[in-house]
């Protein structure tokens, strides 16, 4: 027998699936949450777009699966992934020991610190005692989100929350935030590299065990089939010099695995 059909992908179907699952397999449905750029962004014909997003497909490819993309609110992405609306989470989400009760995740695909916005002429720093009495935003369902009212609600900082990053970046520049908290990769790349950050600036990247850096992609629990396909994939990526493309094109020499 010919056994050379059977591709990796093919073979983990046919040894580890049932039939009925297998036959599934024609397409990777990833959720996410494209107001997050360069990571996950809207295309202005509706698809997506970014880091993330080409990560995501090359994944797809390695597994020669059709990739389709699902918004979704940050903040519900885990309810809709345990829900069956798409097969895993692809949307910068890090992880967490929070969400591990939750949901699985794949091995790592990059990692990326945390750090506040604030306009260039303010001395405030990312600590409660500095940001009291000032109003903080972020994306709800984040890290960040659970990092400040953990950390920072306690002492006296005002806390607003917000669908996606778009309108924490809005509400900054108009002046009804006095700061934003966020990956710091993410804020340099889009908005401080934008006309409209152009008055901002970055702080230095907080260190806390609430706010680990390490992002992968979220699946459900008890899906050994799927975590062990793209556990694979991504080994293949590194291994094909793929991964080190798709983060060239977007991050020049930056290497966000290794850092």
């Amino acid at each position: 027998m010919n056994k050379s059909w059977l591709t990796l992908p093919v073979l983990a179907l046919l040894l580890c699936a049932s039939g009925a699952q297998a036959k599934e397999w024609k397409e990777l449905r990833f959720g996410t949450n494209p107001s997050y750029p360069p990571f996950e962004s809207s295309t202005a014909d509706g698809g997506v777009q970014g880091f993330g997003v080409d990560l995501g497909n090359a994944i797809c490819a390695e597994l020669k699966l059709t990739c389709v993309w699902v918004s979704n609110d940050f903040d519900g992405l885990i309810p809709a992934l345990k829900a069956g609306k798409f097969d895993a989470i692809q949307s910068s989400m890090t992880v967490t020991e929070a969400r591990k009760k939750q949901i699985d995740f794949s091995d790592r695909l990059y990692s990326g610190p945390t750090a506040i916005v604030t306009r260039k002429d303010s001395a405030l720093e990312p600590t409660a005692e500095s940001l009291k009495g000032k109003t903080l935003g972020f994306m709800q369902g984040t890290i960040q989100e659970s990092y400040a009212r953990a950390k920072l609600a306690s002492g006296g900082v005002k806390l607003r929350a917000y669908q996606n990053q778009d309108q924490v970046y809005a509400d900054l520049v108009y002046g009804r935030l006095d700061a934003s908290i966020q990956d710091k990769l993410q804020a340099q790349m889009s908005f401080l590299e934008s006309p409209q950050g152009a008055d901002f600036k970055n702080s230095e990247g907080i260190s806390d065990p609430l706010i680990p850096s390490d992002i992968a992609l979220g699946i459900r629990k008890d899906n050994e089939e799927l975590k062990s396909m793209l556990n694979g994939a991504i080994k293949a990526l590194h291994e094909k010099g793929i991964y080190a493309q798709i983060q060239r094109k977007y991050f020049g020499d930056l290497d966000l695995y290794n850092n």
